[in-house]
């Protein structure tokens, strides 16, 4: 999942912060990346990672 503002012009700090609170929600295992351009912040991007466990009492090779 990707969210990139789209207008930086204008944008507050509580703004900010509740597009990386809504990027973090929820998050167990991954990323958030903040890009900053110029002292400002044009992008923010989510990486989530699944962890898949093997079924009760299979052994794997």
């Amino acid at each position: 999942m990707s969210a990139t503002l789209r207008s930086i012009e204008g944008q507050d700090e509580a703004g900010l912060l509740r597009e990386i609170h809504n990027a973090l929600n929820g998050l167990r295992y991954g990323a958030v990346e903040i890009t900053v351009h110029n002292g400002q912040v044009v992008q923010i991007e989510r990486k989530e990672k699944f962890r898949l466990q093997s079924p009760t009492g299979s052994k794997q090779p």
